[in-house]
């Protein structure tokens, strides 16, 4: 493994939580990279991180040499493909954790539980736990959708910035996937406003007939997260959401509180 050309001092100088500082750094760049789009200068680093330019310049060195960090032709930096094999191997350990609670969702309201995950501009599905009636929904875990059919996109999207949901809509486009899908901007943006008011969010037969979704988001989740139930929209009637997202909403926050518990073990 290749190793830091920082000073042992630095490497080795513990951090206000009891950890190594340069490490706790090296991972705040990281963070501070993803949300600057996956491609960084050293400059803006800096300004957004407080951190002077040699320091950052070490570290992102480092970074790079490990594969995690990648510097582009035009010297900027970019998130490395060795993220992605343990953004994967997370995703799936993030599924096994949910596991417990999409089964209560499925005891306690006879329908098919999911987990998903807003990757780059698709929403993932990590986790399902299925109805045990004859009639359900089945949606492949690893299957990814565009957020603007999905109640779990509404979810996930609700407290992003307008101008934000508007670039990822046109990045993507808004195909219509029945005639009840929401195929424009202005119209996405309401119903996020609606999510907003009524804290959970409903797919009505959006992105499948027949079939209808309520999805609340995971608060404080390490990674935008959501939970939903889907089923017949006989089954999931508007008598029937009044009883789910209460129950939604209790699961969202105990599996968030399981999260949270997981990260601070050690």
């Amino acid at each position: 493994m290749p190793t830091s050309s920082a000073s042992a001092t630095d490497a080795a100088k513990p951090a206000a939580s009891g950890g190594v500082q340069s490490l706790e750094r090296a991972f705040d760049l990281l963070e501070r990279m993803a949300d600057a789009g996956g491609e960084v200068g050293l400059s803006e680093l800096s300004a957004s991180s407080g951190l002077p330019l040699p320091t950052i310049h070490r570290l992102m060195r480092t970074l790079v040499a490990c594969g995690y960090v990648r510097q582009q032709p035009n010297r900027r930096y970019a998130l490395g493909p060795r993220l992605i094999r343990l953004g994967e191997s997370a995703s799936r350990l993030l599924g096994t954790w949910a596991r417990p609670y999409l089964a209560r969702l499925v005891e306690e309201t006879g329908e098919t539980a999911n987990m998903a995950l807003l990757d780059g501009d698709e929403i993932v599905y990590v986790a399902q736990v299925p109805s045990k009636h004859s009639m359900r929904m089945f949606t492949e875990v690893g299957r990814r959708v565009l957020p603007h059919s999905t109640g779990v996109g509404k979810a996930l999207l609700a407290h992003t910035p307008a101008e934000e949901v508007r670039a990822l809509l046109a990045r993507t486009g808004m195909p219509a996937a029945t005639e009840k899908t929401i195929t424009t901007p202005e119209g996405f943006l309401a119903a996020l406003e609606q999510v907003r008011r009524a804290g959970y969010a409903v797919d009505d037969n959006e992105q499948e007939i027949g079939v209808r979704c309520l999805a609340v988001s995971v608060p404080d989740s390490p990674t935008a997260a959501a939970v939903s139930i889907s089923g017949p929209a006989g089954r999931v009637t508007e008598a029937a959401t009044e009883k789910i997202v209460p129950l939604l909403q209790e699961v969202a926050r105990d599996l968030s509180a399981a999260l949270a518990s997981t990260n601070g073990q050690g």
